[in-house]
Order: C-alpha cells, then sequence, then structure tokens
C-alpha cells in the first residue's frame, strides 16, 4: 500500500510538471520559467543559513541514527554476553563524533557570514552570493558525508556488538571497518573548509 501511495504521488506530480511546462513552452511563455531569477532575488544569506542548518541537522539526524543501531544492538547483546557493554562503547563514540563534525563546520560557515550595505556596487553584490551559494554546497556536503557515516558506523557498530558477543577475537577486525567508516565523515568535513577557504561575505567580499 505504501510502495502504491509513493508511485502514484510520484507520478501525480511528474504529470503536472509535464502538463505545466508544455504549457509554457506551446504558449510561448518559456522565459518565465527562470531559475536564474530565482537565484539572483533570493538573498544570499538563506542559502548560507541553509547551508549551516543542513550541516548541523543532517549530521545529528546520522549520529542518532547510528546511535539508535548500534545502541540496541549493544543492549541486545550484553544480555547472553555482558561483558561487551563497556567494550563496544567505542562504537556510540564514533556515532557522535559525526554531529561534531557538522557543528564544527556550521560554526566555522556561520562566522563568515556578515551584512553588506544595500547600496553595494555589483561586485560586492556578486561576491556576496558567490560566498552564500558555497556555504550553501559546503553545509550539504558535510550534511550527506556525515549522515552516511553515521548510517555506516551504526551498522558496522551493530554487527561488531554481536560478533563481539559471539567471538571476542571479531571485535578488533570490525574496529577497523569502523574507523573507516567514521573517517567519511572526516573527508566531509575537509571537503566542506575547502569550499568556504575563499568565501567571503560582507562589504570586504569584492576586495579579494
Amino acid at each position: 500500500m505504501g510502495y502504491l501511495a509513493y508511485y502514484s504521488g510520484t507520478s501525480v506530480v511528474l504529470s503536472v510538471l509535464t502538463l505545466v511546462g508544455l504549457y509554457y513552452l506551446l504558449t510561448d511563455q518559456g522565459y518565465r520559467v527562470d531559475f536564474g531569477w530565482f537565484l539572483e532575488e533570493t538573498s544570499p544569506y538563506m542559502w548560507a543559513y541553509i547551508g549551516c542548518s543542513m550541516a548541523i541537522a543532517l549530521s545529528v539526524i546520522g549520529a542518532a541514527w547510528g546511535i539508535l543501531v548500534t545502541g540496541t544492538s549493544i543492549l541486545g547483546g550484553g544480555v547472553q554476553a555482558p561483558r561487551i557493554k563497556t567494550k563496544n562503547l567505542v562504537s556510540i563514540i564514533f556515532c557522535e563524533a559525526v554531529a561534531i563534525y557538522g557543528i564544527i563546520l556550521a560554526i566555522v560557515m556561520s562566522n563568515i557570514v556578515a551584512k553588506y550595505p544595500s547600496d553595494a556596487d555589483d561586485k560586492v553584490i556578486a561576491a556576496n552570493y558567490a560566498s552564500g551559494y558555497k556555504l550553501f554546497g559546503a553545509g550539504l556536503t558535510v550534511g550527506f558525508s556525515n549522515l552516511f557515516s553515521g548510517l555506516a558506523v551504526g551498522v558496522v557498530g551493530s554487527g561488531a556488538a554481536l560478533a563481539d558477543a559471539a567471538n571476542p577475537r571479531l571485535f578488533v577486525k570490525i574496529l577497523i571497518v569502523e574507523i573507516f567508516a567514521s573517517a567519511i565523515g572526516l573527508f566531509g568535513v575537509i571537503v566542506g573548509i575547502l569550499q568556504v577557504s575563499n568565501a567571503k561575505m560582507g562589504e570586504a567580499a569584492g576586495s579579494g
């Protein structure tokens, strides 16, 4: 039933968009569909703050999901093998680090945002728009990297807890895989920092 509703809704949306597109095309009004106009009319602050919020929100979702998956396996496996509960807390720490990555970059990005005067010249305005888009892209990069990193750490951490309960010698081997899964989030932070490294907002944005 859920799949039917999903595909039906998707089909309706695509059909409406197709009909609207054909209407504008056949009535010679295609110029009204202007994405450049939308990007120019929206504030660069909106893009910058959406990037900041997405960096935090997606990272926290990934961390929470990973903790949910790992925590249930640790508690369930700890019933039969109580010794695993303390040792496998490292998986929870890895998941929590994913959220911290997003918070760190969101703080870096928010410090870049600055106000520019309404009568600024075109060079300053263009530089602020470019920086707003950079912050938006960096927020998505970090957010999605940490989201999938948290999911990966959670699934691997869950397997580590259950494997440790069955055979203690497997814990270290699976922990190595978990470290590599956690590194994905760190890679996202590095790429995000590179994206915002030359981003400047405010009146001095056009001076670089």
